[in-house]
C-alpha cells in the first residue's frame, strides 16, 4: 500500500518528467509519460511549483544527510568522554564553576559597568552603566535586547523582581525607576524621597517592598504598587552603599563608608546587630543561603549541629575597600572567617546557589571563587582588563557575569 496520496504521486511523477525533460532523457521521458498518463499534464515552461523540484530536494537530503552524520560523530565523541568521567557532572551540579575564557563579551555601554543583574527565569540579563542607561541583553546569545533610557546620570543598581515580571533601577539623580517588560520595558513609575544618590536597589522576596540604600545615609522602604515610601531607616554614619533582604524577608542587611556591616529588623526598623571589623569602605554586603550553613559553621570551628530548618539570615558575607572578605555571624556578631587574596578594594560578591562557594570581584581584574569548606581560593580568573565593579550567578543555569570599568559585561561558563 502506498503511502502517497494521489495528489502526492502525480506531483512526484511530474517532478521526475520535469527530471528526464530537463536531461534530454527523452526515451525515458516518454515511456513514464505514457505509464503515468500525464503526457498532456507536464508543461516544460519552468514556472511550475515540481519545475526542478527533485533536485532541490535530493540537495536537502544530501545536507540532512551530512548533518545527520556530523550529529553521530558528535554523539559517539561525547558518549566516549562520558563513559571515561564515571562522577560526570550534571549542569545543575553544585559543583561548577567559572571557568576562562568567557562565553561572551557584551559591548554597547558608553562608560563603566555599574551592576549585573540575570532575569529569575528567562536568559536575559540586565546592565546599569555610569552612562545613565540600562540595557538588557540575552546571555545565551549575546546579543542586545533592548536600552531603556530615563536617568539623568550614573545608573547605580538594577534588579529583577522574583518573577521577572519588574525591572527597577536605581541613580545617582536621586530617582528609583521601575520598568515593565511586558510594556515594552516603559518606565510605569519614579519614586522620589532620597537626597542624594541613590546605590542600591532591592525587591523583597514577595515582591511588594522595594529598599534602597542611599548616600544620604538612610535606607528606604518602599511600597512597590503605589510608590509610597513606608520607612525610613537611620543608624548609618555615612553613604550607604548597599542594602539586601533575607531570603524569607524578615531581615535586611546593608553597608557603608562607615566601615560597618549592620543587621536590622525589616518590619520594625530596628537594629539588630552593628558588625565591625573592616577597617576601610564596605562595598558590598550578601546573606548565605541555608545551603551554606554546615560549611560556615564547620570552616567556623562552631561545635553545634546545623539545624535541618534553620532560618535565613544567619550568616553574612561583606567585601571591603581593605582587601578582605569577612563572614558574620549575626547571632554573635563575631567574624567567623576573613578570606584575603585580592590584591585591591573588593567590589562585588555573590553566593553560588549550591551554597558551596562565594564569588567575589574586585579592582584587581580579577574574579575569585572560595570554597566555603576550606576556605581557600580554588579559582581565580583574570576576568577584565580593568577594574571589575559587579558579580552575578544565574539562578537557573550555571553561569557567571561580570561587569567592569573597561565598559564590557562578561558571561562566564561554568564547568
Amino acid at each position: 500500500m502506498s503511502a502517497l496520496t494521489a495528489r502526492q504521486k502525480e506531483e512526484l511523477h511530474l517532478a521526475l518528467l520535469d527530471y528526464l525533460h530537463a536531461n534530454n532523457l527523452t526515451a525515458a521521458f516518454t515511456a513514464l509519460a505514457q505509464e503515468t498518463g500525464l503526457e498532456g499534464s507536464y508543461n516544460p515552461d519552468g514556472n511550475q511549483k515540481y519545475s526542478g523540484l527533485l533536485e532541490k530536494k535530493w540537495n536537502s537530503v544530501i545536507r540532512l544527510q551530512k548533518k545527520i552524520m556530523e550529529h553521530e560523530s558528535k554523539i559517539a565523541q561525547l558518549t566516549e568522554q562520558l563513559a571515561q568521567t564515571p562522577s560526570r557532572k550534571s549542569p545543575s551540579s553544585g559543583d561548577l564553576i567559572p571557568r576562562a575564557p568567557a562565553a561572551h563579551t557584551l559591548t554597547g555601554h558608553r562608560s563603566a559597568i555599574t551592576r549585573v543583574s540575570f532575569h529569575p527565569v528567562y536568559s536575559l540579563i540586565a546592565s546599569a552603566s555610569e552612562d545613565a542607561t540600562v540595557r538588557v541583553w540575552d546571555f545565551e546569545s549575546g546579543e542586545h535586547e533592548r536600552t531603556l533610557k530615563g536617568h539623568t546620570k550614573v545608573v547605580a543598581d538594577v534588579q529583577w523582581n522574583a518573577k521577572g515580571d519588574l525591572l527597577a533601577s536605581c541613580s545617582a539623580d536621586m530617582t528609583i525607576k521601575l520598568w515593565d517588560p511586558a510594556a515594552d520595558y516603559s518606565c510605569t513609575r519614579t519614586f522620589y524621597g532620597h537626597d542624594h544618590s541613590v546605590s542600591s536597589i532591592a525587591f523583597t522576596p514577595d515582591g511588594d517592598m522595594l529598599l534602597s540604600a542611599s548616600r544620604d545615609t538612610t535606607i528606604k522602604v518602599w511600597e512597590v504598587a503605589s510608590g509610597y515610601c513606608t520607612r525610613t531607616i537611620v543608624g548609618h554614619d555615612d553613604w550607604v552603599r548597599s542594602a539586601l533582604p533575607s531570603a524569607d524577608g524578615a531581615l535586611l542587611v546593608s553597608c557603608a563608608n562607615d566601615q560597618s556591616v549592620r543587621l536590622w529588623d525589616l518590619t520594625t526598623g530596628e537594629c539588630r546587630a552593628d558588625l565591625r571589623g573592616h577597617e576601610h569602605v564596605v562595598e558590598c554586603v550578601a546573606f548565605a543561603p541555608v545551603a551554606s550553613y554546615p560549611l560556615i559553621l564547620e570552616l567556623g570551628g562552631f561545635n553545634e549541629k546545623p539545624q535541618a530548618n534553620a532560618p535565613p539570615g544567619r550568616f553574612v558575607a561583606s567585601g571591603s575597600r581593605d582587601k578582605s572578605i569577612h563572614i558574620w555571624d549575626t547571632l554573635t556578631g563575631q567574624s567567623v572567617v576573613v578570606l584575603t587574596g585580592h590584591d585591591n578594594w573588593l567590589r562585588g560578591l555573590v553566593f553560588h546557589p549550591s551554597g558551596k562557594y562565594l564569588l567575589s570581584v574586585a579592582d584587581d581584574k580579577t574574579l575569585k571563587t572560595w570554597d566555603l569548606k576550606t576556605g581557600k581560593c580554588v579559582k581565580s580568573i583574570d576576568a577584565h582588563e580593568h577594574f571589575l565593579t559587579c558579580v552575578d550567578f544565574c539562578s537557573h543555569a550555571p553561569v557567571a557575569a561580570t561587569g567592569g570599568v573597561d565598559m564590557t559585561i562578561k558571561i562566564w561558563g561554568c564547568a
